[in-house]
């Protein structure tokens, strides 16, 4: 009996410099109906390139060159354009990574929801916005009659990402490709979007593509796992066989990541006197509505604070705050003993210069038309007026503290992976040789192997230079391997505070329990128990 979807012997290119170049090796897959695959690898390893090809789909500037790819016994590659957009969408259907960029902010959840199978004459609106409502409902959306009536900016991230899980089920497609949808997300939002994309699938008896960089989240959603590197296959088979007994070697360095964890108490030990101290902090961007309440916090020299909570409780609004961005409506910031003027204008540059940041999405915060040169080198002549001799050679000592060749000097961040972009931006900012760097999300973005390899960059950083982080994040992984001290924040408020080991041993707050739980493992049935603990104590 044929498989709902065989795709034998794939190979896909993409152009570089007028060249085609293989992205996905000759790769082989098959999915059964209400199967979930799991494809897992980092950046670079064909997995969302491949996810699209079930679909007969590829993105600009790439091409299918050879292999087959058969659909419940429709070749997809020999169909016309018009016969595969009749597929898609309504048969297989596309989660992706983001669900605000994903949606058009001027329209309500309820008409993107019904909009395919409106225009492939499914059925009539009326027909979809009831049927739009009976899926929110599965999805354990709040408020399922009312919430599709809402636009995009309107919901949570969470509420987002499972409103686009609704809108991916509105032609009950036989199977639906799930492009990293949880990756963005707080450990207890991951936990809802994860729960909803199971019980759908397991209801409607749907097939699934599930890709990630997270071997902890498919495991709780995938039959079957397929672990991809640099456009090959390493390595397939069940789920549970491949988390218990992995044969290759890459594999089980994807299963031991975030083996790093901080040593000690911070390259500065623990300093009477706060480096940076934030006193009865209240923020709001309306004037009346408070965003930030009493916050109180304090960073020592060679230390790191990190600042946790779900999306919405607060954590890169304070960041605004210390930085200058939004003046606090009460409250002071003092740092190295001086207290900071409110408004970002009124600081002194020497100020500004001790103070860095770096930011979530490295391909955001580069600008693509500049090489690595101007971006690094831009510091240097803002704060220290240096000559060009000088810049070069200090820009070239600052690739290499970053562990960076010489010779990507003269690239541009397009020619750079993720990983590689953050680590400019980590040179950025140590260009303007600070005592405090921020630090928002900044492996979030990014596979666990590379975001591993950052966190030790940043690690090594502090102890050599004596830099304190502030280090902004929703993933308790990177907690635990890089933080001194955690604050954890909910709605505008800390809720707890205190030594990581002394929090994530003996949390006294009941969310942060909950936060802590929330953390994916490696078991398959984990998910499931969590699930079942939850519904029996609510």
């Amino acid at each position: 009996m044929a498989s709902l979807l065989e795709i034998h012997n794939l190979v896909i290119e993409g152009c570089h410099d007028g060249q085609w170049l293989p992205i996905v090796n000759g790769i082989s897959l098959r999915l059964e109906k209400g199967q979930v695959l799991g494809l897992i690898g980092e950046s670079g390893a064909g997995k969302s390139t491949l996810g699209l090809a079930a679909m007969a789909y590829t993105r600009l500037g790439c091409r299918i060159s050879s292999g087959t790819i058969v659909f419940d016994g429709l070749p997809l590659l020999e169909l016309d354009k018009e016969e595969r957009r009749k597929i898609r969408g309504t048969r297989i259907a596309y989660v992706a990574q983001s669900a605000a960029a994903s949606f058009n902010p001027a329209h309500r959840l309820i008409t993107q929801y019904a909009e395919t199978p409106v225009q492939h004459g499914i059925m009539d609106f009326h027909t979809a916005e009831k049927q739009a409502i009976d899926i929110y409902r599965r999805l354990l959306l709040p408020d399922p009659e009312h919430i599709g009536y809402r636009y995009p900016h309107q919901v949570s991230g969470g509420q987002l990402q499972r409103a686009m899980v609704a809108m991916a089920m509105a032609c009950r497609p036989d199977i639906i490709v799930f492009d990293e949808p949880t990756t963005a997300l707080d450990v207890t939002t991951q936990i809802e979007v994860l729960a909803a994309i199971k019980n759908i699938t397991n209801q409607f008896n749907t097939a699934a593509i599930y890709i990630t960089h997270d071997l902890a989240v498919v495991a709780q959603i995938a039959d079957r796992i397929m672990v991809l590197r640099h456009g090959d296959l390493v390595e397939e088979n069940d789920a549970r066989r491949i988390l218990a007994e992995p044969r290759e070697e890459y594999t089980r360095q994807l299963l031991s990541v975030r083996s790093f964890k901080k040593d000690g108490n911070g390259a500065g030990g623990h300093a009477k006197i706060p480096f940076l101290k934030v006193e009865g902090v209240s923020a709001s961007y309306t004037g009346r509505e408070l965003v930030l309440e009493k916050i109180d916090i304090e960073l020592h020299r060679g230390r790191t604070v990190a600042l946790v909570g779900e999306s919405g409780s607060g954590k890169s609004t304070l960041a605004r705050v210390i930085t200058g961005l939004l003046p606090p409506v009460e409250g002071r910031i003092l740092f190295d003993g001086a207290e900071l003027p409110p408004a970002l204008s009124a600081r002194q540059r020497e100020h500004l210069r001790q103070m860095q940041m770096i930011y979530q999405m490295p391909d955001t915060a580069l600008n693509p038309r500049h090489r690595v040169r101007k971006i690094i080198g831009r510091p240097l002549s803002f704060y220290f007026g240096v000559t060009a001799a000088d810049r070069e050679k200090r820009i070239l000592e600052l690739l290499e503290m970053i562990e960076l060749p010489a010779d990507y000097i003269g690239r541009y961040p397009g020619e750079l992976s993720g990983g590689e972009k953050q680590r400019i931006c980590i040179a950025r900012a140590l260009a303007a040789d600070p005592h405090l760097i921020i630090c928002d999300e900044v492996t979030s973005a990014l596979d666990q192997l590379v975001a591993e390899e950052i966190l030790k960059l940043l690690h090594r950083l502090q102890r050599e230079l004596g830099v304190s982080y502030l280090f902004i994040t929703h993933d308790l992984a990177t907690v635990k391997a890089i933080a001194d001290e955690i604050v954890v924040m909910l709605r505008g408020r800390i809720v707890e505070q205190g030594e990581k080991q002394a929090v994530l041993k003996s949390p006294e707050n009941a969310y942060t329990e909950r936060l802590l739980s929330s953390v994916p493992e490696m078991d398959p049935d984990w998910l499931d128990r969590l699930l079942e603990t939850r519904e029996a104590a609510a």
